[in-house]
């Protein structure tokens, strides 16, 4: 893909993978991604930021070709995750003389990641300064966003914030800058459900950061660039809100239709209680789905079957998942259906130990449901409908 100028001497040199569709060999990509790189022309110095994922490190070579850089004076790290880094080592054979420019962590990972030598890089504190000549780089640590020694770069006279992962979406798109819409936004919703999410409240203090800057645009390592950079940070304030809404998201499996016909039965009652509910197959389910639906959900109830002694693979992977997120989440439970006995109920429980949540007493019924069953399921529908209406959100 050719460069694309973003403003005067700013260019993106980044790739755009349109056919990935897992990442991390675990999270779904239904739209693909990019590896966003970004070049500054400086009137005495020119700056790499990124170097996108090895898999597409002769795109940025070529493009670093077309822009005609002979001369790369440094190369900006906010991140070591390879899908930033990964570059590195080609551009630096390229480019013998550019430095690295990156905090104290980000080196270590940097040289345990990609082997790459201490005379090569060149260590920046929060906050620290480096001109470019008539461009000046600022950088802004943001520990846990989502690595711990993730930052973000602010050049001053363009008002521009490369935030690294911070706002991104996993979105291949031909459009240099976002559209504002539903799609952008459920773009930017899976990416921080998926990886942002975890870590809420270190959120809120680095937007708090960020907050101190005058910024017209937001740069982000995927995905495409906000020109309107209040409609992504919004966004953010609200999912890292305490907020929740009057959502009842419910993972099932079922092997052979008891838990099943449980589930169906529940959704009924609690819909026709106004509440609304999100179910989801767990052997045919987008994980990314899953974790979107975390995000603002009051209430979590997970359904099972028992296999051997404990709860089905796929449960328990959604308990992993959900204890892994940590979303906002104010209650959960646990229904299901069991054949001979087992733990299931205190096996999901203990996977779930890092949610701030209240637990209610869960419905476990040996065989298929049966009239006092569907009783236990309108009372576990009548406590949520009430948790609802005491945090008054019905």
């Amino acid at each position: 893909m050719s460069i694309r100028k973003i403003k005067e001497d700013i260019y993106f040199v980044g790739a755009k993978h349109w056919d990935r569709r897992l990442f991390d060999e675990l999270i779904p990509l239904p739209d693909g991604t990019s590896y966003n790189a970004y070049l500054i022309k400086g009137s005495e110095k020119i700056a790499l930021i990124d170097a996108v994922d090895p898999i597409k490190e002769e795109e940025l070579i070529n493009n670093l070709k077309e822009a005609e850089i002979e001369k790369l004076d440094y190369i900006i790290v906010n991140h070591a995750e390879q899908d930033h880094s990964g570059g590195i080592s080609k551009i630096i054979e390229i480019y013998p003389n550019a430095k690295i420019v990156t905090n104290e962590k980000c080196k270590i990972f940097l040289k345990e990641l990609l082997l790459i030598p201490d005379e090569k890089f060149m260590i920046i504190k929060d906050r620290d300064i480096l001109t470019l000549g008539n461009k000046t780089l600022k950088f802004i640590f943001t520990p846990w966003v989502h690595w711990p020694e993730t930052m973000v770069t602010y050049l001053v006279e363009d008002k521009i914030l490369f935030s690294c992962d911070f706002f991104g979406s996993h979105l291949a798109t031909s459009s240099l800058f976002g559209e504002e819409g539903e799609r952008l936004l459920e773009d930017a919703k899976r990416y921080y459900a998926e990886i942002m999410m975890p870590f809420r409240n270190v959120i809120i203090k680095n937007i708090e950061k960020i907050s101190e800057l005058n910024i017209d645009m937001i740069a982000p390592s995927h995905g495409p660039i906000y020109r309107n950079p209040s409609f992504i940070i919004n966004a953010y304030k609200e999912w890292i809100s305490d907020k929740v809404k009057n959502e009842v998201v419910i993972p099932y499996v079922s092997m052979h239709g008891s838990t099943e016909k449980m589930v169906s039965y529940f959704i009924d009652i609690l819909i026709r209680k106004g509440i609304y509910v999100k179910p989801f197959n767990l052997p045919r389910t987008d994980i990314g789905e899953l974790a979107m639906a975390l995000v603002d959900a009051a209430t979590i109830v997970i359904a099972t079957p028992m296999v051997l002694a404990g709860a089905h693979p796929e449960a328990v992977y959604a308990a992993f998942l959900v204890n892994a997120l940590r979303p906002k989440t104010r209650f959960i439970s646990i229904i299901g259906s069991y054949g001979w006995g087992g733990k299931f109920i205190e096996q999901l429980k203990g996977l779930l130990s890092n949610l701030n949540a209240e637990f209610i007493k869960p419905v476990a019924i040996k065989g298929y449901p049966k009239k006092e069953d569907f009783k236990a399921l309108e009372e576990l529908a009548d406590k949520i409908f009430e948790n609802h209406r005491k945090i008054n959100i019905i």
